[in-house]
């Protein structure tokens, strides 16, 4: 509840998500603000979201004063008591906690500090990237032990998704999903593509829902999701393994724990990598010439198609 709060206050999209028992995961689109910055309705309804509709309603009456005696000054002061807050991945994470750090401390009867450390963010380019680390975050449960399938998985954006249903919740997943799939194809949040984008997320993860072989196939609407026919092991197995993804090893890398999609800065294209390393050369010492890392370990399955900021060589499991 409080992810989409902010979610719709901070105009930040969530793409993935997955609730573990100690930690979530988040991918996260952050948008510029509109040029221009926000209308007086833009910002209220935003505010909306977060905040009573008393708070709404003393705002509104600020800001039509402020309009009616033409004090511009006046104006972007009220917009910009909110306004900071907003498309920044840092006060989204900042808000967030906070949120649920009061939630979990007035349920359980405790008081203090909820979370060990500070978040650790890592910049995901669209396409393969941003596909690949949304599979990632919701196999989570799966590589937990927790369930077998991630549909069976209540808190997670892909759970949502399958269990929303026409009228239910899930629409929100679903665009996100959509969205995580297609961003590189100039694709919004439409959740009207979730019968395409669940037939290919489905295989992108490497899971089937039926066990019958032969090739995946997209259900009529009346069934609902599109489903794959192909097993588990059969995708695997199978020369292009029913997937978008070109290399086998990337489909079997889901499953496991791979440390470069928390700890790798930056994930991509080795041309988006070296792009942000020249962006931020100044980090760096001056004997690293570009800034692509091919993954190793557990990430060695990416090897041509994904590389990383950082070259991680210790305990890279």
């Amino acid at each position: 509840m409080y992810m989409r709060m902010y979610e719709n206050f901070s105009g930040c999209r969530v793409l993935s998500y997955c609730l573990m028992s100690n930690h979530f995961h988040l991918l996260l689109e952050v948008p510029p603000m509109v040029e221009g910055g926000l209308s007086d309705e833009g910002l209220l309804h935003r505010l909306s979201a977060l905040y009573s509709e008393a708070f709404v309603a003393e705002v509104a009456e600020e800001l039509v004063e402020a309009r009616r005696t033409k004090n511009e000054a006046w104006t972007a002061e009220v917009h910009a008591r909110f306004s900071y807050r907003m498309h920044s991945l840092s006060q989204f994470m900042k808000g967030l906690l906070i949120r649920f750090t009061r939630w979990f401390n007035r349920t359980h009867g405790r008081t203090g500090t909820l979370w060990e450390e500070r978040f650790k963010s890592v910049i995901v380019e669209s396409g393969i990237a941003a596909r690949t680390m949304a599979a990632y975050i919701d196999l989570n449960p799966v590589r937990a032990g927790m369930v077998k399938d991630p549909a069976d998985y209540r808190w997670s954006s892909y759970g949502e998704a399958v269990g929303g249903g026409k009228k239910g919740n899930g629409k929100k997943a679903r665009e996100g999903l959509v969205r995580a799939y297609f961003c590189d194809q100039g694709m919004g949040f439409d959740s009207e593509k979730w019968e395409e984008v669940s037939r290919l997320y489905r295989r992108l993860m490497g899971l089937a829902l039926g066990r019958k072989p032969g090739r995946a196939v997209v259900a009529g609407k009346d069934n609902g999701l599109g489903q794959s026919t192909m097993n588990t092991a059969e995708m695997l197995e199978s020369k292009d393994n029913g997937t978008v993804l070109k290399d086998l090893g990337m489909a079997k890398m889901l499953r496991c724990r791979v440390r470069y999609f928390t700890d790798g800065a930056v994930i991509g294209s080795k041309e988006f990598v070296n792009e942000a390393f020249a962006n931020a050369r100044e980090r760096f010492g001056p004997k690293r010439k570009d800034g692509a890392r091919a993954m190793r370990g557990s990430g060695s399955g990416a090897k041509g198609q994904l590389w990383s900021m950082r070259d991680l060589r210790v305990r890279v499991n």
